[in-house]
């Protein structure tokens, strides 16, 4: 009989990247490095945003003394926006770009993002999402079309393998290690397919009508 149980999704971690005015002569070269990441680019953008737009991005940095410049400068050219995905995302990211003072971070972390291509505290060349509802925030900002559904939790993660995944893929690698097949990812495929716990069950026994 074929499982019922509604089907469960896993979901990867999004973040938003900005490349910012001082840096956009090198979006090839930051784009490779997106890439050799393992990060998927879902969504890009290239656009100049207005003073208004750039305050209603950072609000969260409104009121401090450094804001103003801070709009200035991220109005003063075009920026490209990156919507970015893969397994821990939004850490991954901000460990890539570094600290926000690209000065500090030449004496810091040399080798991240903000360090080979920024220039001070306010120019520093990319942005990170700093957490998941602020790149979801950013995200929608960027993209308004956008349709981000939630991450779960670790936790639902794990039982969600443990439930649908691992007792058949762990049935299926045993059988790969009696078999071993030249190409063992095709057999197994095919195996999988075979052996799918939601296809319907056949049974050829006899079928007895109970008498009425």
């Amino acid at each position: 009989m074929m499982d019922q149980t509604p089907c469960r999704r896993i979901y990867v971690e999004r973040t938003l990247a900005l490349i910012k005015p001082d840096a956009i002569h090198k979006s090839e070269e930051v784009e490779d490095t997106i890439l050799k990441s393992g990060f998927t680019i879902i969504q890009k953008r290239k656009l100049q945003l207005s003073p208004e737009q750039c305050s209603d991005f950072y609000s969260d940095q409104y009121g401090k003394l450094f804001f103003p410049s801070l709009t200035a400068f991220m109005s003063s050219g075009p920026i490209i926006a990156l919507t970015l995905a893969r397994d821990n995302a939004i850490a991954h990211w901000k460990s890539i770009i570094g600290p926000v003072n690209s000065s500090k971070a030449k004496e810091t972390h040399p080798e991240c993002l903000r360090a080979k291509y920024g220039t001070s505290d306010l120019k520093n060349a990319l942005h990170g999402s700093e957490s998941y509802h602020a790149a979801e925030r950013e995200i929608k900002f960027m993209f308004p079309n956008s349709v981000i559904e939630p991450f779960p939790t670790r936790e639902a993660t794990e039982e969600y393998l443990s439930r649908y995944v691992n007792p058949t893929l762990l049935r299926g690698l045993t059988e790969l290690c009696k078999h071993k097949p030249l190409n063992p990812c095709i057999w197994l495929a095919d195996w999988l397919i075979k052996h799918n716990p939601n296809m319907p069950q056949i049974w050829e026994g006899t079928i007895v009508e109970e008498a009425e």
